[in-house]
């Protein structure tokens, strides 16, 4: 499952697949950067959404979580959202981590 949030609105679906497309969309994601985020059981949840769907609010705190963290490991925060992603970007250290 690929998200995308512009920083408007929820985040919304963009992308799924399973067997090959899915390892198709994990290499695709690596080789641009963009952080992965394993979990079946969410997975299956966002897989009933149609493409372009947003998250719906039951699953907001969880995607959130999510979000923040891909936030994280790309050196950006929340009001980053919707601008361009780049690639091999180094993410900034936090000295007390």
């Amino acid at each position: 499952i690929a998200l995308r949030y512009d920083g408007i609105g929820a985040p919304e679906v963009t992308a799924t697949g399973q067997n090959q497309l899915a390892q198709d969309m994990v290499e695709l994601a690596k080789s641009h950067g963009i952080p992965l985020y394993e979990d079946a059981d969410l997975a299956a949840l966002l897989s009933r959404l149609d493409l372009g769907e947003e998250v719906p609010e039951t699953l907001y705190r969880v995607i959130a979580e999510v979000m923040a963290y891909a936030f994280h490991l790309q050196g950006k925060t929340p009001a980053d959202a919707g601008k361009p992603h780049q690639n091999n970007q180094t993410p900034k250290q936090d000295p007390d981590e």
